[in-house]
């Protein structure tokens, strides 16, 4: 790899504040102003190094794994029985193949160019990982709302991440190609120009900016006001009561308690579910002090075990019901944390991964950077000896099917996940560095839709590879569960 590691406090400096006459005394964490040099000129300058046009290529290297090994290894740790579901998932489509397969495509982006420029990264950055969830107010906020495999690292994977997942998802929906690339580009475009914006405002303006209501006008994505109007309505209803509602019966003592309706949702040991329960004090020694006597207000009732996801299908993964003293519900998910997908990769490409001490509190502090607004009850703890993410369940979260789209609704869905990248990645690096990179032409654009289509057609070889093994009993696989 070329270029050079600028890290998210590279401005932060020993120093007197300009004109202070000494003083205004030195504050650790605070930077000195002014600095020396230009972050932009600095971004400007990389494209010596790294041509933007050089983020085109795409070519599978010879070590690469593959698909069906690449897809056991990330099996691997995971709860043997439910793999297949896993496996059966992925096998539904190319998409879905990507979405379940961030290892592999970090082993491809570790050698492709990059600028060096760290940021607080998604790692799974793909369009379906954009969506809907409730603020504190009872608000909707849209954001990024995945991170099982956020890490420090190259900006650049997460953007290329997203504008292959747009080729595939547009592919599915029946799009033509021209319509797809143009997706793909349109996200680069809509990044570019949004941390440009960030880059020219006021610090604390570009921290908070591109409020919801506004991101449609931001990134001109009018056509896809109908389809967010119906997701933010369903949203509205998707909450612990109603899920609690449909899963859970009477006690017999009282409460309620969870039905089983395998696979995706059983009753756990009594063992199991005081485990899970317990874990909860260390979970609450993770919060803010100002949440516990909301926590405070409500007993937990019961555990069960539910599946989720695509990529975290076969992690350990509970929901916990606690009720309040009118006997309404608050479900928690305590999801298991596995060590990110990217780090081996991330070193391998010369970027320092830092051991991570707890990986729940990993994804929990990584969520945190890149959110605007993040859940209130996000936290951490562990359940016998293995490290849990928990968080609100069904917080009114709802999503875009980006493989559902219309082709007129394609590039407007990709400008608008490309500017909610670029606010998250601003709050770690530096915008005016990466503004000076990306610059003010469609180059990048250009490089990145056509790396977006070749990875498309990639990734469309390695579902096929798949779906044979399945077929052919190599791998085995439970399809539409």
């Amino acid at each position: 790899m070329t270029g050079v590691t600028v890290d998210a406090g590279a401005a932060v400096g020993a120093g007197q504040s300009a004109g202070s006459g000494g003083r205004v005394p030195v504050v650790p964490g605070f930077a000195r102003w002014p600095v020396d040099g230009s972050p932009k000129a600095e971004g400007k300058a990389l494209r010596q190094r790294v041509a933007r046009s050089a983020h085109a290529g795409f070519e599978a290297d010879a070590g690469r794994p593959g698909a069906v090994a690449a897809v056991e290894e990330s099996n691997l740790g995971r709860i043997p029985e439910l793999t297949p579901i896993r496996v059966g998932r992925m096998a539904a489509t190319p998409f879905a193949f990507m979405r379940g397969s961030a290892g592999l495509m970090a082993h491809d982006l570790a050698r492709t160019p990059m600028t060096g420029v760290r940021a607080q990264i998604c790692g799974d950055a793909h369009a379906a990982n954009f969506g809907l969830y409730g603020d504190a107010r009872g608000g909707l906020v849209i954001d990024l709302n995945d991170f099982d495999e956020t890490a420090p690292g190259p900006w650049e994977w997460d953007l290329k991440r997203l504008a292959a997942s747009l080729v595939l998802a547009g592919r599915e929906a029946g799009c033509d190609e021209d319509s797809c690339r143009d997706a793909a580009r349109d996200a680069v475009g809509a990044y570019r120009r949004t941390m440009r914006l960030l880059a020219g405002l006021p610090v604390l303006d570009a921290w908070n900016a591109i409020a919801d209501e506004e991101l449609v006008s931001h990134t001109d994505a009018h056509d896809l006001l109908g389809t967010l109007e119906r997701v933010s309505e369903k949203a509205r209803a998707n909450t612990s009561g109603r899920f609690a509602a449909k899963s859970t019966e009477p006690g017999e003592e009282g409460g309620r308690r969870f039905v089983d309706a395998p696979p995706v949702l059983r009753r756990v040991p009594d063992a199991e579910a005081a485990a899970v329960a317990a874990s909860l004090e260390q979970y609450l020694a993770t919060l803010s002090e100002d949440r516990l006597p909301l926590l405070a207000r409500h007993a937990v009732h019961d555990v069960a075990f539910r599946v989720v996801g695509t990529g975290s299908v076969g992690t350990r993964s509970y929901v916990v019901l606690l009720l309040d003293h009118r006997g309404e519900p608050l479900v928690l998910q305590v999801k298991e944390a596995r060590p990110s997908a990217l780090v081996p990769h991330l070193v391998e490409a010369g970027f320092q991964a830092p051991e991570a001490e707890h990986e729940g509190r990993r994804v929990v502090l990584g969520q945190k950077r890149m959110q605007v607004v993040s859940d209130i009850l996000l936290g951490w703890t562990t359940v016998a000896g293995l490290p849990f993410q928990v968080r609100q369940f069904r917080n009114r979260k709802g999503s875009v099917d980006p493989a559902a789209l219309a082709a007129d609704q394609m590039d407007d869905y990709g400008r608008m996940t490309g500017a909610l990248l670029a606010r998250a990645h601003a709050h770690s690096a530096d915008p005016r560095l990466i503004a000076g990179y990306c610059g003010k032409n469609e180059e990048l654009d250009e490089a990145v839709a056509a790396f977006a289509v070749a990875y498309a057609d990639r990734t469309e070889a390695d579902h096929a590879e798949l779906v044979a093994a399945v077929r052919a009993g190599r791998i085995a696989a439970e399809m539409g569960v």
